[in-house]
């Protein structure tokens, strides 16, 4: 048998055993690794982190390397009494994904500084106490520390893709320029609906849309002025939470009462100028989660429902966005703030601003590498310390798919 064949066969022989790989320019004994990356609808879901630690190793003879993902977990410590309690280091917490303890890769302590998207509904009853929503909202941009980086996201009137009508305005994006900051909610107009839902997706798909900056990953949040109750998005609620819990977005909100002043004008004729509408959205999302076996032609005229219908309908509407809120808060590792009236707001304001900078970072790479969409919950203790303290954390996220 000649040389040049003997080469041949030893060559398939060793492929066949997968021994080697031949790569143009590499000498035939070196291994080049793969890497293999995510999409980016996963890499949407939490952010990455970057460098040599973003790389999972796998029992392939150190070839193929996949990219796994950061999950961020927000995490305020407080006493028995509600005091918070600032100073602790990685070592004071235990992490656990579905039971199982986790390592803490990455930790921020309450001195690093947060990315924050401002939602300011201006809608509605709101629409009269416009210079109450500016002077409360500067009054929160102020109270944060330097190094914070905040977005202004509001509501308007006139086109939005094909349709005119309700819109959501990002007035500023993501900045420590207070001056700008400042222009934008000068800059805040007003609108004769609410596309709540549709903010909270633009807010997930547009404000944070690129990874966080190193100092404040896991560090992002949403604080939200509103009633919650929506009237003209074409997103529904559980796209858009989806969205912000994947993003890793905490979310706060500063929960207005406006429903005796709505259900006072849902009463009134349609003749009458004064009074308010519910409109179709609302209508047949009323009919779709309340009432699903009803027709959808007995929920088109508002002005043909009788007064009890409609108080009863307002009244659902309102429950519905509570719920919706409150579970939102707390499944993100956010919370409520209720406000009787926006004379209240800039006091709630102030609240979340010193919430916020009692906020831990904690993060992690999961044991759990399978990319099936599953809810995981997560569980955070803190240990070494005198008394048991109270933890408030993110509850869980979905794992990417696939």
């Amino acid at each position: 048998m000649s040389s040049f064949l003997k080469s041949v066969i030893t060559m398939l022989v060793m492929l066949s055993f997968g021994a080697m790989s031949i790569v143009p320019g590499q000498e035939p004994n070196q291994q080049r690794p793969r890497r293999v990356n995510t999409s980016p609808e996963q890499s949407a879901a939490v952010p990455a982190k970057q460098g040599p630690s973003a790389v999972q190793e796998v029992d392939d003879g150190d070839v193929v390397r996949v990219d796994t993902q950061l999950v961020s977990v927000p995490a305020v410590v407080t006493s028995a009494g509600g005091r918070p309690l600032a100073g602790l280091r990685n070592e004071n917490f235990v992490l656990f994904e579905n039971g199982q303890q986790q390592k803490i890769t990455d930790f921020a302590t309450t001195e690093a500084p947060f990315e924050i998207a401002i939602l300011l509904d201006t809608s509605g009853s709101t629409r009269a106490d416009l210079a109450l929503i500016r002077e409360a909202a500067a009054s929160f941009v102020d109270a944060l520390r330097p190094g914070d980086r905040v977005s202004i996201i509001g509501f308007g009137t006139g086109r939005q893709g094909r349709q005119t009508g309700p819109r959501v305005d990002v007035l500023s994006t993501l900045t420590d320029d207070r001056k700008v900051l400042r222009e934008a909610i000068a800059n805040l107009g007003t609108s004769s609906g609410t596309p709540f839902y549709d903010a909270l997706e633009r807010i997930a798909d547009v404000v944070f849309q690129d990874p966080p900056r190193d100092e404040s990953r896991g560090r992002r949040a949403i604080v939200a002025l509103t009633d919650g109750v929506d009237s003209t998005s074409n997103t529904e609620f559980q796209s858009a939470r989806t969205k912000l819990l994947r993003a890793g977005v905490a979310s706060y909100f500063i929960q207005v009462n406006t429903e005796d002043f709505v259900e006072d004008r849902l009463l009134k004729s349609c003749e009458d100028d004064g009074r308010l509408t519910l409109s179709d959205k609302q209508l047949q999302r009323y009919r779709k989660i309340f009432l699903p076996r009803s027709r959808p032609e007995d929920f088109v005229d508002f002005c043909q429902m009788g007064q009890f219908e409609r108080m009863q309908i307002s009244r659902e509407l309102y429950n519905l966005a509570r719920r919706e809120m409150n579970d939102l808060a707390k499944v993100s590792g956010g919370t409520n703030f209720m406000a009787a009236s926006l004379q209240d707001a800039r006091a709630a304001f102030a609240r979340v601003a010193t919430e916020i900078g009692t906020q831990y970072s904690l993060g992690y790479y999961p044991t759990n590498k399978a990319r099936d969409g599953k809810f995981r919950a997560i569980r955070v203790e803190v240990q070494g310390l005198k008394d048991k303290p109270v933890v408030r954390a993110r509850e869980g996220y979905y794992a990417p798919k696939s």
